[in-house]
């Protein structure tokens, strides 16, 4: 047998479904174990406990952090697969140098973050969220309306990758002008303008963030980003908690500057804060935008079937480092 298709031990890590199934089925029937962790998120140390007892060749993490310790603990580690689309809850440079594969599924629920991102600008607009805590506390007063039409508004996608551009796709249906901002813009933008971010935060109405979190990205929208966009605007965050400062947040909607605030994720999740809970402004959502029956399924399977492609001596499809030592175009480091 060659060896790197002999039969391993692959830890899944955490996961925000019901059960492992998805991921048994395709690990097992590779031939491959597949042990499981705990389906709340545990903390790096217990993550590297877990390592350390089960030493797996295949690491598949949802929310859970994956640190250098534990990927330096198993020495028959050979990828550690995300189960979603950003890094940052992984030590990617620390797979790096010791040739473990870190992969992810970038594109498996572009339509539903999109949709997302539209639905909470609709929601603003519209007063949906508001108007039906009213009703519910027993306040029917349609002359308390102030509602927006969306047509008039300048919306800024600050991101214009796969999901950015869906969006935009979207908000042009409303006929509303649309701004995006990216450091690798295209060259073919048809009904999107491209400007630089402070630009993009000036000319805006609603802004929203559709960009990955990095050291570059940690608070890209602070006090000073929020002073510069319009006063009575919309933030949308569908992202990564860690792009915006949210105290910061929470002193421009207590101050009038901005109107609403839009999250699916916070830096601090699961924990809201008490200032931002307070905000009438603040529409909140438990970081689901990425989620729909179909969505999580074709998440789950494809994750594992990257760990079986691995497993098997093959080239990941979706890589995202190029490990030290593996022979090119391999999923092989022996």
């Amino acid at each position: 047998m060659n060896p790197s298709s002999r039969p391993g031990t692959v830890l899944l890590t955490d996961y925000a479904w019901p059960d492992d199934s998805v991921e048994r089925s395709v690990i097992e029937e590779a031939g491959h174990t597949l042990v499981t962790g705990p389906a709340e998120p545990a903390s790096a140390e217990a993550i590297e406990e877990l390592v350390a007892d089960h030493r797996p060749a295949a690491i598949l993490t949802c929310w859970a952090p994956v640190s250098a310790t534990a990927i330096g603990t198993s020495p028959d580690l050979r990828i550690v697969a995300r189960l979603g689309v950003g890094l940052d809850n992984i030590a990617v440079e620390a797979a790096t140098d010791r040739g473990v594969w870190v992969t992810n599924v970038p594109d498996y629920c572009v339509e539903e973050v999109a949709d997302h991102a539209v639905g909470m600008v609709l929601a603003w607009t519209r007063g949906l969220a508001v108007f039906d805590r009213d009703v519910r506390a027993g306040r029917w007063d349609p002359a308390s309306a102030r509602l927006r039409r969306l047509s008039t508004l300048t919306c800024g996608v600050v991101g214009y990758g796969r999901i950015g551009r869906a969006t935009a796709g979207r908000l042009g249906a409303f006929g509303c002008r649309i701004l995006a901002h990216d450091p690798h813009p295209p060259k073919d933008t048809p009904g999107v303008e491209m400007a630089g971010l402070e630009e993009l935060l000036r000319r805006s109405d609603v802004v929203i963030l559709h960009v990955p979190l990095t050291p570059d990205t940690h608070h890209i929208i602070g006090a000073e980003q929020l002073a510069l966009m319009r006063r009575g605007g919309l933030l949308v965050n569908v992202s990564r908690g860690g792009l915006v400062d949210t105290d910061a947040v929470i002193k421009a909607l207590d101050s009038g500057h901005l109107d609403g605030a839009a999250f699916d994720v916070l830096e601090s999740e699961p924990h809201v804060p008490d200032g931002l809970l307070a905000q009438p402004g603040a529409l909140l959502t438990p970081h689901v935008a990425f989620s729909s029956d179909a969505s999580v399924t074709e998440l789950r399977r494809r994750a594992a079937e990257e760990v079986v492609r691995i497993l098997a001596g093959e080239k990941p499809a979706h890589a995202r480092n190029s490990p030290r030592g593996l022979p090119a175009g391999s999923g092989d480091r022996r």
